[in-house]
């Protein structure tokens, strides 16, 4: 790569023009922007959007990019205008449900730290007078939200890196993505070829087609959008001075998925509400550069009129005033979606060099491409970008018939209200273990996470909370945390701690790391002390330059040269696979081969104190603590398979992760339950489980922490050595100060609040931080909370967590709740 990065941004779109600026404000100048419609008018979304930016998101990272989206577009003027009108936003709900999730919303917005209220329905009549108050049961009113002019702030920001240095060609179409050694080298056009160190491709809609060029999948699907115009409304007339003005908060009818802004004095009304339309590329209407205008551009369709009456006549009984106007225009515009709705940034796994920042609309694009711009110069983004990796998708999630299907349903549900734990309904069943018939025969709940099917819980053990102790009981949930909830699990947590339990962990997903090269590259990427004899565990973290966590690790060391890692996603083994290559690059005598084992392998967790009596009966092999001790492994036979038994739990009890060759896991499942009948064993789900790791204080990778916190922060400082020489991440640890922030544990006071996460905290009545992760400790009987607050709180503060616009008390705990001193781990 040279001095300084040649870097080429496909696409001048909203995302694109941010990008180029960001960069040219950083300091890079060596900057080529092809667009392949007119400049000032490129015929993608961003030239149709209706500008919408509403900041309150679950996702943390994304009202991050929503709120710096708000002020880098209040920042940037022309004549004295700026390209954002800040008129507010107002959320309303016509059902009970909906108000109760609006309440939930204020909360996250609270956790974000963007000021939100809820207001009953006279008030909001008063915000938007088109809007009765007896149509409504209340809304939630955002002061900051507004309407980006997109089409103008993709001119200013153009003008503005144009001024810098940042070359813009317009009329320019990419051909081909060049690449060489596994390295991108150029961008081929129809005009030339356009050397490049560096490819960021922000073509939108056209992503997954710039994509195949450079042999990458880009999960996204083009989907149409309605929106209309209606005619003029007198009791709009005379508000606006600019034809296009507002001063309504833009108005989101969720109920219905419906959204209005104004245009001067006419709304503007936007519908989810429709069928799903997915969009041909080959299919776009040719529309010349000099015929492009507002009205004709190659993302705005034709109207279908037929899907939008439904949603025209309850935008008329939303808002009375509608039934004396009519739709003057109205057209199909085209948006990208994503499987998961999250967006598309990063690297490609496949060509070092060739970065995406798809599936961006408006509302974050300011904030993602800074975001992009701070990988690309810092080799970092401030904000923590793990919900929208491109590489966060397994290959099963990368089939183009998956792609689409997921898409179409994110459309569809995309102003649903959504539980944390709601799993989709299609497609289903892509990846299962070996035990998935025996799940099934023992009722099993399923949960999907990564394409995986999960047991939640099991209706077998029904039975079980006849027997269960009355200290062992959960008292009756309130309705939306019971959803997704069965009180099976409260028996299948205590099972575990008093007797034996078999937990399915085949799905979190592990490496096989092996090769002359395998210790230097584990050890230099990771904060553990790798340098032990083969049979040794350990737990260690992988940090970024800056000391930010981000995974956390399971490295076993199976031989000189071959270790398993257990990882958290396909981000990290994406990761580590192209840390490998460049090593090995480097030093060919440093090679390293890191393969995915786990479509081939599967493991089951067996832990209670009890275990060690079950896997006596089918192992002749020596099981004792003083031949298999916590952090070890060997391998073993069990009932004469060969199975590698690590002593590990991520429950706090004695046991082990027994991991075999997925043609083998059926008869380890088979066996190990017939054995454990006598000592009471189980199979237990992902609700016990989740239950019984709080209480023991683990944490969680990408809910408890991610790459914002460091070690210390996050209370897994201990997994850090730091005499063991360099490690990525080490100078930033070494240079940190003391942390103003740090990772507590929280137990609710009424003893029966469970909190779901992400709700804001309170201490002495100042917001102080937020949730990440919670659930019913069924060993201490009563609801556990992680949260993130100040350093400086203490050991039996009393805080409150809000609700649903209510606060409940709680108390900062000692952790961890059970087994502090490893007694039950280690026996």
């Amino acid at each position: 790569m040279s001095p300084t990065p040649r870097v080429v941004i496909i696409g001048a779109g909203i995302v694109g023009a941010n990008l180029a600026d960001e960069l040219a404000a950083r300091g890079w100048r060596n900057v080529t922007v092809l667009e392949q419609g007119p400049l000032h008018l490129a015929g993608g979304s961003s030239s149709h959007a209706p500008g919408l930016v509403f900041q309150t998101n679950p996702s943390k990272t994304m009202t991050e990019f929503a709120s710096y989206t708000v002020g880098k577009m209040l920042s940037l003027t022309a004549d004295g205008i700026s390209c954002f009108n800040q008129v507010g936003g107002l959320e309303v709900a016509t059902t009970p449900a909906r108000f109760e999730d609006l309440k939930r919303k204020a909360g996250f917005a609270a956790s974000w730290g963007v000021e939100a209220r809820l207001i009953d329905p006279d008030e909001c009549e008063k915000h938007h007078p088109l809007l009765p108050a007896g149509n409504v049961l209340g809304g939630l009113h955002i002061p900051s939200d507004g309407l980006a002019l997109a089409a103008r702030a993709v001119r200013l920001l153009i003008a503005r890196a144009f001024a810098a240095g940042i070359e813009f060609r317009g009329s320019t179409t990419v051909t081909g993505i060049e690449h060489d050694g596994g390295r991108v080298t150029a961008v081929a056009t129809d005009t030339g070829r356009v050397p490049a160190d560096v490819v960021v491709c922000c073509a939108g809609f056209w992503g997954a087609k710039v994509g195949a060029m450079a042999g990458m999948t880009v999960p996204l699907l083009p989907l149409a959008h309605q929106y209309v115009k209606t005619s003029a409304l007198p009791e709009l007339a005379g508000r606006n001075e600019l034809p296009n003005g507002a001063r309504l908060p833009i108005l989101r009818h969720q109920d219905a998925d419906l959204y209005f802004r104004e245009h001067g004095d006419r709304l503007g009304i936007g519908s989810y509400a429709h069928r799903p339309m997915p969009v041909d590329l080959a299919g776009l209407p040719d529309v010349p550069a000099a015929d492009m205008s507002d009205d004709r551009m190659p993302s705005r369709l034709d109207f279908t009129p037929a899907d939008f009456d439904p949603s025209w006549r309850e935008s008329q009984r939303l808002l009375p005033a509608l039934h004396r106007a009519s739709i003057t225009d109205g057209f199909n515009g085209i948006f990208s979606f994503t499987p998961d709705g999250g967006p598309l940034i990063g690297e490609s796994p496949e060509v070092a060099g060739f970065y995406v920042a798809e599936a961006v609309w408006v509302t974050h694009s300011a904030g993602v491409a800074k975001a992009v711009a701070e990988l690309l110069v810092e080799g970092r983004s401030q904000a923590d970008l793990h919900d929208g990796d491109v590489r966060r998708f397994e290959d099963v999630q990368l089939a183009p018939d998956y792609i689409s299907q997921t898409s179409q349903q994110n459309f569809v549900e995309i102003y649903d209200v959504l539980h944390p734990l709601q799993p989709r309904e299609s497609p289903r069943n892509l990846r299962t273990s070996p035990f998935f018939g025996r799940q099934q025969e023992l009722g099993a709940v399923f949960l999907e996470s990564g394409g995986w099917e999960r047991p939640h819980w099991y209706e077998a053990n029904a039975p079980l909370l006849a027997d269960l102790p009355q200290d062992w009981r959960e008292p009756g949930r309130e309705a939306w945390a019971a959803r997704y909830h069965s009180p099976i699990a409260a028996a299948e947590a205590w099972k575990t701690r008093t007797a034996v339990a078999m937990y399915d962990m085949t799905p979190l997903k592990r490496v096989e790391v092996s090769g002359p090269g395998a210790f230097p590259l584990l050890q230099r990427l990771s904060t553990g002390q790798l340098d032990k004899r083969h049979g040794a565990v350990t737990y260690c973290l992988l940090l970024d330059a800056a000391g930010g966590v981000r995974s956390d690790i399971t490295v076993a060391r199976l031989a000189p040269e071959r270790f398993q890692a257990g990882i958290n996603n396909n981000a990290d083994y994406e990761y580590l696979r192209g840390e490998a290559a460049a090593q090995s690059a480097a030093d060919p005598a440093q090679w390293a081969q890191v393969m995915d084992v786990t479509p081939g392998t599967c493991c089951i967790g067996l832990w209670g104190p009890l275990a060690r009596e079950v896997v006596a009966k089918v192992s002749g092999d020596d099981f004792s603590n003083a031949s298999l001790k916590y952090f070890r492994t060997a391998q073993v036979r069990i009932d004469g398979l060969r199975v590698t038994a690590m002593r590990l739990s991520y429950v706090g009890e004695l046991g082990w992760e027994l991991y075999t060759s997925a043609d083998q896991g059926l008869r380890l499942w088979d066996t190990l339950f017939e054995a454990g009948q006598e000592q009471g064993l189980i199979a237990a789900g992902r609700a016990a489980f989740n239950s019984l790791r709080l209480e023991k204080g683990y944490r969680l990778w990408g809910t408890d922490m991610t790459t914002e916190h460091t070690p210390e922060e996050a209370g897994v400082g201990f997994a850090v050595k730091a005499d063991k020489g360099d490690f990525v991440g080490a100078s930033a640890l070494a240079a940190a100060g003391a942390p103003t922030r740090r990772l507590r544990c929280l137990t609710i006071d009424d003893g029966r609040s469970v909190v779901m996460g992400k709700e804001p905290v309170y201490l002495d009545n100042v917001l102080s931080g937020y949730v990440t992760s919670a659930a019913f400790g069924y060993t201490v009987g009563r609801p556990v909370a992680y949260a993130w607050l100040p350093a400086d709180t203490a050991e039996g503060d009393t805080v409150e967590i809000e609700y649903f616009g209510r606060r409940v008390p709680a108390t900062v705990a000692a952790e961890p709740l059970v087994d502090p001193g490893m007694e039950r781990l280690r026996s």
